[in-house]
């Protein structure tokens, strides 16, 4: 049986606002299998942009364990989780926060060059990855020339751009209209799913939830 790609145990994460304490992460244990796609479902403030924040190692503070791919967080230094981050996750938030100045193949070539790619492959993958998603039309348009879903369908080719095992969306279609939501998580499913990669998807959405292969809850901090 194949590894997990994420495994938490006890993961607990909390802050101080003046003289309390405000746990957000009371104890999370929590694995995604390579190549499975999990709900994460739960009410705003709930808890779950905290965890894909630990998660995704974009920020410390945590305690527990967070193991990806077999590598252990904790032990890992800025360098180490810049480079977990660069080779084993990609991210969609609600926002798609494109670069502005580039047009929509330059922002999925741009994280495959940090990686190493070789530029021409990177533009390669970056027509195909578009292309899947119906924007073989729009490769050469800024993101101010696109549609609100046209950028959150470049924002998933972004994340997907370098192959990760794992993809971390928090509310992915939180910004759109209810009709353009449905097209671009349909797109989200069957090209996360077409590419092999695991997915960690936070929403509020049941509807949304019940398309993904497994639902998980979050309520004030546990999983339920």
């Amino acid at each position: 049986m194949s590894e997990p790609v994420l495994v938490t145990r006890d993961l607990k994460r909390s802050f101080v606002q003046g003289d309390v304490t405000i746990e957000v992460l009371r104890g999370v244990d929590l694995e995604v299998a390579p190549g499975e796609i999990v709900a994460l479902l739960g009410p705003s403030g709930s808890g779950k942009s905290t965890l894909l924040q630990a998660v995704g190692l974009l920020e410390g503070g945590f305690q527990g364990s967070i193991r990806l791919a077999g590598e252990e967080a904790s032990r890992l230094d800025d360098e180490g989780r810049t480079r977990v981050r660069r080779e084993l996750l990609g991210f969609v938030y609600q926002f798609h926060h494109l670069l502005p100045e580039f047009n929509a193949v330059e922002n999925v070539v741009l994280p495959q060059l940090v990686k190493g790619t070789q530029p021409e492959a990177a533009r390669q993958r970056a027509r195909e990855l578009l292309g899947t998603l119906g924007l073989s039309e729009r490769l050469d348009h800024r993101p101010a020339r696109l549609s609100g879903g046209e950028q959150q369908r470049v924002a998933v080719a972004r994340a997907l751009a370098n192959k990760p095992p794992l993809i971390l969306a928090d509310e992915p279609t939180g910004n759109l209209d209810e009709h353009t939501a449905d097209v671009v998580i349909a797109e989200f499913l069957r090209l996360v799913r077409g590419e092999g990669t695991a997915a960690l998807v936070a929403t509020h959405n049941e509807r949304m939830a019940a398309k993904m292969d497994r639902v998980v809850r979050l309520h004030e901090g546990r999983l339920e």
